[in-house]
């Protein structure tokens, strides 16, 4: 059927069945890393980051699709997760910017272009120095080589399959334009994860909605508290279309079971959002029987509305870290507040927003401690404006570690950002994980379950011998002029492990003092930070 315009109960449709297409799809995307390590998770910020937008925007009803537009924006931006995760908000954060503009209660195709035209612009805009290959290139051809076009498309429909087409024909030139990706023969995760979400959207127009419930869980290790139980009896069932009620509902939980017998339909899952369930079925008809059961009883401490309302402190630290150790450490040395996360599972502005909040300081300083993480950190500045607020860029834990050296309470924000920030360029950074496919980067061959050495950034060697690849490691960070050697070591080596690279620190350079930390990480072996 061609539809000539977009309201506001398509755009919601679209959308939705977007997020579901990427959940079906996310492990597909996580692969796509082009580094083999286990922590690839372009696909799970991306659903995550779009499933936060689409929650608030399913539990709106104003009829308005500008008031939709902005919930959703919103809703994108607090969630955004990972740099792709945080282009992805931007876009649609351009998509309300035009809808706005527009401010008409159906968009046709030329509305509907200047929005996709819009959210390409700005997601341009909030990166400070785009790459081409990437997300941001597939959002762009795919928008320009569509308006070219725009006076050949008969309908909505029309537009958005050549917006989907020109995407995918983008992204599978991305290889060509960042020659990381050839080497490691794989298109754009991010613009993958894209290319996802306007499939979805294009199935939705043809009146395809999607079903997520057999997707495997977005988040990782994720566990629901409830688990609600209802009869419904519906009020309009010649226009009940049952995907209309489980496509929303399959994205705020799991373990979703439903049946449909006359006008009586009956429903099961795990969520941890169980008003939003019964509020969002409540629509549909009038409530027979509900249950709601505490699958665990947990008594946990009630967060967020209500902040301190003592006196602010002067400074005030936010790192993010994982592995208790590490974590440990970070706060032995001044951190005031520690985001569990960054290489497995990257915070969300939301979480930065929060931990703001939570220290009451007047200046804040956040060391994101890994490169996906910090945009998202970026975000919360705008959103924190009764406090000063600066993000280290920090892209390792071992960079996060040495910046902590410098720190001092007692000078300015903007002082301590700058010594701090000197800090990073003199420390060299080094992790030991193990691959989860073959490959070849950098001329490095790698196999399966091989253990792989990334000294700043770069894959240094690749070997069955974990031992072996870290020695290999160390030599490539340690010269004459270094100093100090921090070990990490993780839940997989010993004391006694981290001790013999420590003697092999003192071959290379007798002279050169190491510190042993038991960091107690998943996945990385080693972390080591060499100044």
């Amino acid at each position: 059927m061609a539809i000539l315009g977009i309201d506001v109960q398509l755009l919601k449709k679209m959308v939705m069945n977007g997020a579901i297409n990427l959940k079906n799809h996310r492990q597909e995307v996580d692969e796509l890393n082009v580094f083999p390590v286990p922590d690839g998770d372009t696909g799970t910020n991306m659903q995550m980051t779009v499933m936060s937008g689409v929650r608030e925007m399913s539990n709106c009803q104003s009829t308005s699709i500008v008031e939709v537009a902005k919930i959703l924006s919103r809703g994108c931006l607090m969630g955004a997760r990972g740099n792709s995760g945080v282009i992805l908000s931007q876009f649609f954060r351009g998509l309300y910017v035009a809808i706005k503009e527009i401010n008409k209660d159906v968009l046709d195709k030329n509305d509907f272009l200047a929005v996709l035209v819009s959210g390409y612009k700005v997601a341009y805009k909030a990166v400070m120095e785009p790459v081409e290959g990437t997300i941001l290139t597939v959002v762009r051809e795919a928008a320009c080589n569509t308006e070219a076009k725009i006076n050949s498309f008969k309908n909505v429909n029309e537009l958005l399959k050549y917006y989907f087409e020109q995407a995918q024909i983008s992204l599978a030139n991305t290889p060509n334009l960042l020659p990381v990706l050839k080497e490691a023969g794989v298109v754009d995760s991010g613009g993958t994860g894209f290319v996802k979400i306007v499939e979805g959207m294009l199935l939705a127009l043809e009146g395809k909605m999607l079903d997520g419930e057999q997707a495997k869980p977005v988040e990782k290790k994720i566990e629901y508290t409830y688990c609600v139980e209802f009869v419904l009896e519906l009020n309009n069932l010649e226009n009940f279309n049952e995907s209309d009620i489980k496509s929303p509902l399959s994205l705020l939980g799991d373990t979703l079971i439903t049946n449909l017998d006359e006008n009586i339909f009956k429903l099961h899952m795990h969520t941890n959002k169980p008003g939003r369930i019964v509020d969002y079925a409540q629509r549909y008809g009038e409530f027979k029987a509900v249950k709601i059961d505490n699958i665990k009883i947990k008594h946990t401490e009630l967060e967020g509305g209500v902040y301190s309302k003592k006196p602010k402190k002067k400074y005030a630290l936010i790192a993010v870290c994982f592995g208790d150790g590490i974590t440990q450490t970070f706060k032995d040395l001044g951190v005031d507040y520690v985001i569990e996360g960054g290489q497995t599972m990257n915070p969300a502005t939301n979480d930065f927003v929060d931990a703001i909040n939570k220290v009451n300081a007047e200046n804040v300083i956040i060391i994101p401690n890994n490169s996906n993480v910090i945009m998202a950190a970026e975000q919360s500045i705008d959103l924190c404006k009764d406090c000063n607020v600066r993000v280290l860029k920090t892209k390792t834990i071992a960079q996060g570690y040495a910046s902590l050296m410098v720190y001092d309470q007692n000078v300015a924000i903007d002082d301590n950002v700058n010594e701090m920030s000197e800090a990073i360029k003199n420390v060299g950074s080094g992790e030991v994980t193990y691959s989860i496919r073959d490959t070849e980067i950098n001329g490095v061959k790698i196999a399966v379950d091989d253990y792989i050495g990334i000294g700043n950034g770069n894959i240094i060697a690749a070997a069955k011998d974990r031992e072996q690849v870290t020695k290999d490691l160390l030599k490539s960070l340690i010269s004459d002029e270094s100093e100090i050697v921090t070990i990490f070591y993780g839940k997989d080596a010993s004391i006694e492990d981290a001790e013999a690279l420590a003697n092999y620190c003192n071959e290379l350079l007798s002279d050169i003092d190491v510190e042993i930390i038991e960091g107690k990480q998943d996945i990385y072996s080693y972390i080591i930070a060499v100044e």
